[in-house]
């Protein structure tokens, strides 16, 4: 959609991490849709769109709380929003104090802590895994008691999949542990938040993507993560969409999100949910104040026709959308780290890229950089995009495409210190 001549530009303000790869694709995103874009970021540069961009105090909410409402009062916003998990919570707070669309204190928590995500689960009686949590200083310990097994142990601040691991029983929970505190070690987040060991939830795992405007979801997505994510670790690998699910089990499952979402508060903005289905019936195990994550949106867009940044900022800005609806299926494989090294070079992408049904294989990691599998893992080394006619066609193309790829690495020597 575009503005006719007459129309005045909506003004919004984007909240992005000064290395956030999204933000290219929302300043594109606004100037087809005819929105006045400011960026607003931490450091010491700008991240300006034409409008001219906000410089952030990293180091100080306070601060930028009171940049963004200064500019609000210079100027006013239609909307605040996030770019990436990081500045949910900014976004959240300074669209609240500066009487625009958002939510609440409870519902922004909710959005950015897995820990309060949980509480408040328990208090309005959501199924969601029973858990405790355990101060991440204190990892050293051995397997808490009360644990049920088999459980999942997670670092409450980490996203992705990193450090979640599946233990069976106390020996495990206790190796697991140590090895999150090294992990949190080494990312200098050790003692910034707590680690959750949670009940392990058997059944199919799936995502949905969805927009609320005034209480009201939009669901954009429901995506299908095939074969049993058992454990023991959680690196996500494939998303495909719509999942094979009939009307009824598809029904139910926004039909307990919106319910989720009116329990806590949830009422505005870019929503992206994790949960299993088992006999049990639906259970949520996260809930982000986002879309979905990596390059995966790009599924979305060809399922509707929009960008996913098109649609977050026209729900933002309370613009229409013109949602279309694909008769095909569509699907995303997160190249998995199966061995880790350093890379040389891949092999195969010519041939991957002409498996029927593959639209494009991206890689992303060069020559020289060291590719470390999960649970430690952060980066996935590329993506794989699919379209076909049936969920079935797609799952296949991929794992077609991906068994083409040959990534060739040389171990990783161990560095010493020189002698001074």
């Amino acid at each position: 959609m575009t503005l006719l001549p007459t129309e005045k530009k909506p003004r919004t303000l984007l909240i992005a991490p000064d290395r956030s790869y999204r933000t290219g694709a929302f300043v594109l995103a606004a100037q087809k849709l005819g929105i006045e874009l400011v960026v607003a970021s931490f450091g010491e540069a700008c991240l300006a769109s034409r409008s001219g961009g906000l410089a952030l105090n990293r180091k100080s909410q306070t601060d930028a709380l009171d940049t963004i409402s200064r500019a609000v009062a210079e100027n006013p916003f239609a909307a605040i929003l996030a770019s990436d998990d990081e500045t949910v919570g900014l976004a959240g707070v300074a669209a609240e104090r500066n009487g625009l669309p958002g939510n609440t204190a409870d519902a922004i928590k909710a959005l950015t802590s897995k820990i309060h995500f949980r509480r408040l689960c328990q208090s309005n009686e959501t199924q969601c895994p029973g858990f405790i949590s355990l101060d991440s200083k204190n990892l050293d310990r051995g397997a808490p008691a009360g644990v049920h097994y088999p459980c999942v142990a997670k670092p409450a601040m980490l996203s992705a999949s990193r450090g979640v691991i599946r233990c069976d029983n106390p020996g495990e929970l206790s190796r697991a542990l140590k090895r999150i505190h090294s992990l949190l070690y080494s990312e200098g987040k050790l003692g910034e938040d707590v680690v959750l060991v949670e009940d392990y939830i058997d059944g199919l795992e799936y995502a949905v993507d969805g927009l609320l405007k005034r209480g009201r979801l939009q669901v954009l997505a429901i995506f299908e993560k095939p074969g049993p994510m058992a454990g023991p670790f959680f690196e996500e690998t494939i998303y495909l969409t719509p999942p094979r699910l009939s009307h009824k089990v598809t029904g139910q499952v926004i039909g307990a999100l919106e319910n989720l979402c009116r329990k806590l508060g949830i009422c505005e903005g870019a929503l992206h949910a994790e949960l299993r289905i088992n006999s049990s019936g639906v259970c949520f195990l996260e809930i982000a104040g986002r879309t979905v994550g990596g390059r995966c949106g790009r599924i979305l867009e060809f399922q509707t026709g929009c960008s996913l940044e098109e649609l977050v900022l026209a729900n933002a800005a309370r613009l229409p959308a013109a949602v279309g609806e694909s008769t095909g299926s569509s699907g995303v494989m997160m190249i998995p780290v199966t061995q880790g090294g350093v890379l040389r070079r891949v092999e195969g992408i010519s041939a991957a890229r002409r498996e029927p049904g593959i639209i494009d294989v991206e890689i992303d990691a060069r020559e020289g950089q060291i590719l470390v599998p999960w649970p430690e893992g952060c980066a996935y080394p590329g993506f794989i995009f699919a379209r076909a006619g049936t969920v079935a066609d797609v799952e296949r193309a991929l794992r077609a495409a991906h068994r083409c790829l040959n990534f060739v690495l040389a171990p990783q020597l161990p560095t010493t210190t020189a002698l001074q």
